[in-house]
């Protein structure tokens, strides 16, 4: 037995908008017919009718849901490297707590339409929620070691962690520039080759990264100091963070999440030096960390592959993809189909799911969101109906 969605428009992402269309679901959430209103008149169907716009299911792909107990703890607008501080004296809580906060997370994020979810992980705690859910998760489990001499425990250490998520579907990658050795990437990236899986890196969140890397100053040395780590073996590159690191990964599929402060300079030598780079906003998180946003507008000039994330609800008050969406169209006035994409197809593509999520065509299960748009297609909400 088929279902049939109607809504004022129907955006299939793969192809242009269809006004009054109809989408066609079988029990299992297949898509196996778009109609156009005419065609659907033609036929004897009992359509079920809804004012609004009917999107595929959002993919998520940065988010930490091992953070989810953190909700309201760390205060806003401290900076990156205040953020960090406290979020390492703070995440540890009881095992019951952080279990059920990850539920209500989880739960949340699908009632808000997210069907799958890159995530972060530095233990296994996330592993039964993730089992149970009815999200997808790719669990992205970081290594951090800025010594060089704890490269080799490191990489051990994450690929157990990662083993231990099996057979849910992970990989190793690094956490940031910042808190990973050129040794510790260089074993990540093999290990990626070996696998022929993807990568996740937080990049240029900050200034202090840049100023970190180009000439050994800027709030990132009140960090290491914090976690008590003598500096000496470092020397500066005198060059931007991402021109510094992107070399040691060589030519795996990788996500750069943030790009706060990336520059037409580091995105320029990003192209000529990585074939398969993906890149991940979380302007919510932005705003709440460092109360800045990346130069969205350079971006899409750059025709870059651009995915949105949530990041975590140590850094958010909600984990809410549509949010996201809305706060860039309102902020910087991005198109409406040009964030459908970022929040749709393009993470698909980078999680390996596009022949079953990111867009409404026949023969994939994408989820079918119904969300509130004005008649130029501005965010009216940041609610979202689940209709399959």
């Amino acid at each position: 037995m088929l279902n049939y969605f109607s809504a004022d428009w129907i955006f299939p992402v793969s192809t242009p908008p269809v006004k009054n269309g109809v989408v066609a679901v079988n029990a299992e959430g297949e898509i196996q017919e778009v109609l156009t209103e005419l065609a659907a008149q033609q036929l004897p169907l009992e359509i079920k009718g809804y004012k609004g716009a009917i999107v595929p299911g959002f993919i998520n792909t940065h988010c930490h849901l091992e953070l989810s107990h953190m909700l309201g703890e760390i205060p806003e607008r401290t900076g990156l490297v205040a953020f960090l501080q406290t979020v390492i004296k703070s995440r540890s809580a009881d095992a019951e707590e952080i279990q059920l906060a990850m539920h209500s997370a989880d739960q949340k994020m699908f009632d808000n339409g997210i069907v799958a979810v890159g995530d972060i992980s530095n233990q296994l705690i996330s592993k039964t929620v993730k089992q149970q859910s009815e999200i997808y998760y790719h669990t992205f489990v970081e290594a951090l070691s800025f010594n060089p001499d704890r490269a080799t425990a490191t990489m051990e250490f994450a690929s157990d962690i990662k083993d231990q998520f099996l057979p849910l579907p992970a990989s190793v990658v690094p956490h940031a520039p910042y808190s990973v050795s050129p040794e510790l990437f260089a074993l990540i990236n093999t290990a990626a080759e070996k696998e022929h899986t993807f990568i996740s890196v937080h990049n240029q969140e900050t200034t202090h990264e840049n100023d970190f890397f180009e000439q050994k100053s800027g709030g990132f040395l009140e960090l290491y100091q914090f976690l008590g780590l003598d500096l000496v073996f470092f020397k500066p590159s005198g060059k931007t963070s991402l021109q510094t690191w992107l070399p040691y990964i060589k030519k795996q599929k990788m996500l750069l999440v943030h790009n706060t402060v990336s520059s037409k300079e580091d995105i320029a030598f990003a192209k000529q030096n990585h074939a398969d780079l993906y890149w991940c906003l979380c302007p919510q998180a932005n705003l709440y960390i460092e109360n800045a946003l990346p130069d969205v507008h350079l971006l899409i000039s750059e025709n870059l592959k651009i995915t949105l994330g949530t990041d975590s609800l140590a850094s958010n008050h909600q984990l809410n993809i549509l949010a996201e969406m809305q706060t860039l169209q309102s902020l910087k006035k991005v198109k409406f189909e040009e964030l459908l994409k970022w929040a749709t197809i393009n993470g698909a593509d980078f999680l390996g799911l596009a022949d079953k999520f990111g867009s409404i065509e026949v023969g994939k299960s994408p989820g079918l969101n119904l969300i509130q748009l004005s008649e130029d297609f501005i965010i009216k909400s940041d609610q979202v109906i689940k209709l399959a």
